[in-house]
């Protein structure tokens, strides 16, 4: 995720600032347009083919058409990007809770095996993130989970899923061998079947994409438009056409690409989610409930991209 200062609103900076910008992954597309343009006006100008123009009312008829359709897409992208945030915060505030309810509810409950329940709901944290990267989880899960767990999550193909199975038994026999209260023993249960929640609409986005006809159509539509453009442009703008269709090829082009991006936020893009440091976080508010000082620091922004 793209993090800048609060004061990082410059001209210099909204006009010449290239990360976060969408300019890196697009400006193949412009080039080419412009260049398209620019070949269009060479030689429709030095007479070297016949005229050839097409009526801008056609042109303004399908922008109006191809910008609500965009902004409807990357309306349905940025709530999909927004859903998936939403979740890791009730991630987040589910894991205090059980580490809250751990230390509260158990204090018969030895320190070491306390302390490792808390451990292992860090550890599902980076299960899930693992898995909705397809990344290898090896190091994070064998830093926070039992080994037992360990061994039975790497064993698992749904490693969070696993994760999320042991810590529940665990808590059940924490709960027997502490003669804890059955409502008590709900409140936890609540809170676990919060993180199988979380854990199942995290999946529900990552693997149902925006259906790809959908995508297909839009992305056609916008090379179609953008290759239109010198054809309409250049009676009135002639020399200056290529200037105007690197702008409006910019706009659309950008708006395609943005919305391409966020539609999958667990990914490792620069405008994704930053499920780092979402994880950092739970590591270090779970640590302080245990009563921990030496407590990792918050993950910084790195050439203003947090991951």
């Amino acid at each position: 995720m793209i993090v800048r200062p609060r004061n990082a609103t410059s001209i210099f900076t909204l006009l010449f600032a290239l990360k976060g910008s969408i300019i890196p992954v697009i400006w193949p597309r412009v080039l080419y347009t412009m260049l398209l343009s620019l070949a269009v006006v060479a030689t429709d100008l030095r007479g070297l083919v016949i005229h050839f123009s097409i009526d801008p009312a056609m042109l303004t008829l399908l922008g109006l058409t191809l910008a609500i359709f965009l902004g409807f897409r990357n309306s349905v992208a940025y709530q999909r990007w927004w859903e998936g945030r939403t979740l890791w915060g009730d991630l987040i505030i589910a894991s205090r809770n059980l580490a809250r309810q751990t230390q509260a509810f158990m204090p018969s409950l030895d320190p070491d095996p306390r302390k490792q329940l808390v451990h292992d709901v860090i550890g599902f944290s980076h299960a899930l993130r693992h898995h909705l990267r397809d990344s290898a989880p090896d190091s994070d899960l064998q830093r926070w989970l039992a080994p037992g767990v360990y061994a039975a999550a790497m064993a698992s193909p749904n490693r969070p899923n696993a994760v999320l199975g042991a810590i529940g038994e665990t808590y059940a026999q924490a709960a027997r061998a502490t003669g804890l209260d059955g409502m008590l023993s709900a409140a936890i249960d609540r809170e676990l079947c919060q993180l199988s929640h979380v854990m199942g609409a995290c999946e529900r986005i990552k693997t149902t994409p925006i259906p790809f006809a959908y995508i297909l159509l839009l992305h056609r539509t916008v090379l179609v438009y953008c290759f239109m453009l010198p054809f309409c442009l250049i009676d009135p703008l002639g020399w200056l056409t290529p200037i105007a269709v690197g702008i409006l090829a910019y706009t659309f082009f950008g708006l395609d690409a943005i919305g391409e991006q966020i539609e999958g936020p667990f990914d490792t893009l620069p405008n994704d989610l930053p499920l780092d440091a979402l994880c950092r976080t739970i590591e270090i508010n779970l640590l302080s409930l245990l009563g921990e000082t030496d407590l990792p620091q918050p993950l910084e922004p790195v050439e203003y991209v947090l991951s």
